[in-house]
């Protein structure tokens, strides 16, 4: 079935260690030839699959890697854009493929301020990976920015004496990765709302927030929506300030719920999200587009507390989420890359 001129697709990709071959990473670790030349194929199956017009990708730690897996794929040879934020090779970082023209872009190491509450002062002025922002021309008149984001683990983050069989040193190293994750969904938070308020163009947050869709540390950089018994000028100013998830959008649009990105202990969580503003929500009677489907990516994902089986290093232990987006009919591609 030939896909309609306004329809285009927007994904995320955790990527898990893009490293180049016979380079260590994370102290011992490394590819051989081989396992970097599966890891090639098997992300751009992946990327066939997805049919993604712009793609979100996290752990890149040679953007020389995603290079060397993109010039293979036919979605996005001859004229696409890469970006990447700080391919440094020390630590993952976040990237952007897009087949529309990406107009500018930043990349965000700071937060914009440092978290207060109640007089205590976290002491977390950084991102952990920084954050990339891009706005990308769909057409002569119309733009969309893009955030993609890579916020801290659930990893717990031990000090140098901390006896880490301890359960109450557990316990508050988790707690302390727990506040930086939401130290950073704070700060993405408040990035986003220069974007978000008083403004019109559509907004698309996506990324491994390391946390499902109803957490605390997530809700942070949606926003909640408004009570419902709000005067409509207060709900309409909300609204203004709002992300809503994909995820959320599928569950109304379908019976069947098989939104699942990673497994973990045998829980099927979802921590690979894309969010949009109030433009690409059909409910809003302004609005540009809208969400038409979300598709996940995650047959390859193995529960090892039932199977003897194990991902290999060359696949990625998240899913890969597609949201379709359909803009109205006077929005027509005119920069779009045909392949």
């Amino acid at each position: 079935m030939q896909q309609k001129n306004n329809v285009f697709r927007i994904g995320s990709f955790n990527l898990l260690n893009l490293v180049l071959p016979e380079h260590t990473y994370y102290g011992k670790k490394s590819y051989t030839k081989e396992d970097f030349a599966q890891k090639k194929s098997w992300i751009n199956r992946q990327l066939l699959n997805m049919q993604a017009d712009v793609v979100g990708f996290q752990e890149i730690f040679h953007q020389e890697a995603l290079i060397e897996v993109l010039k293979d794929c036919p979605r996005f040879k001859g004229g696409t854009q890469l970006i990447v934020a700080d391919p440094n090779g020390e630590r993952p970082s976040v990237g952007l493929v897009s087949r529309f023209p990406i107009k500018d872009y930043s990349v965000i190491h700071s937060f914009p301020e440092q978290l207060e509450i109640n007089g205590v002062v976290l002491p977390f002025t950084e991102f952990s990976r920084p954050v990339l922002k891009a706005r990308l021309e769909l057409s002569e008149t119309q733009d969309i920015i893009v955030f993609v984001a890579h916020l801290k683990s659930k990893r717990p983050m031990f000090g140098a004496d901390d006896n880490q069989n301890n359960p109450l040193e557990l316990a508050k190293a988790q707690a302390c990765a727990l506040m930086v994750r939401a130290a950073e969904a704070y700060a993405l938070r408040a990035h986003i709302m220069a974007e978000l308020l008083n403004r019109d163009t559509a907004v698309v947050v996506m990324g491994d927030f390391n946390d499902t869709h109803t957490s605390v540390t997530t809700q942070l950089i949606s926003g909640e929506p408004p009570f419902r018994f709000l005067p409509m000028e207060k709900k309409l100013s909300q609204w203004d300030t709002l992300l809503y998830h994909v995820k959320d959008i599928q569950s109304r649009l379908s019976y069947q719920d098989t939104y699942y990105t990673h497994i973990h202990n045998g829980h099927h969580e979802s921590l690979d999200h894309i969010m949009v503003s109030q433009e690409l929500v059909s409910e809003n009677p302004k609005s540009m587009g809208k969400v038409a489907f979300v598709k996940v990516f995650n047959d390859h994902l193995i529960d090892e507390t039932l199977s003897f089986d194990r991902i290999p290093c060359w696949q990625s232990d998240h899913a890969q989420v597609v949201a379709t987006l359909e803009m109205r009919q006077d929005v027509r591609f005119s920069n779009k890359i045909n392949l």
